[in-house]
C-alpha cells in the first residue's frame, strides 16, 4: 500500500491523492511517520457505507429472528436509556 506524507501533500496537493487513488481505492497519509488518515474517493466511501448500513441490516433481521429485542413505548424507552 502507497503512503502519502503529509509534506507530499503539503507540496503536491490534490495532485498527489489522486495519482495514488489512480492505482488504487484509498489512500493512506501518515503524520510524523504514523499513519493517520484514509482518503478515497466518494464512489468507495457511498460503497464502504452501504456495506455498513447492509451489515446492520443484517444484523437487526439476525436480532428480530431471534427474539432478541425488547418491546415498549417511546416513553418507556428514554426512560431506560437514562438510566443506562
Amino acid at each position: 500500500m502507497h503512503q502519502l506524507t503529509a509534506n507530499d501533500l503539503k507540496t503536491k496537493g490534490v495532485a498527489a491523492i489522486e495519482a495514488v487513488l489512480a492505482e488504487q481505492a484509498e489512500a493512506v497519509i501518515s503524520v510524523r511517520g504514523k499513519e493517520r488518515y484514509v482518503v478515497m474517493d466518494m464512489a468507495q466511501y457511498h460503497y464502504l457505507r452501504e456495506c455498513e448500513l447492509e451489515a446492520a441490516l443484517t444484523q437487526t433481521r439476525a436480532d428480530l429472528a431471534a427474539g432478541a429485542y425488547t418491546r415498549e413505548s417511546a416513553e418507556a424507552h428514554l426512560a431506560r436509556l437514562q438510566q443506562a
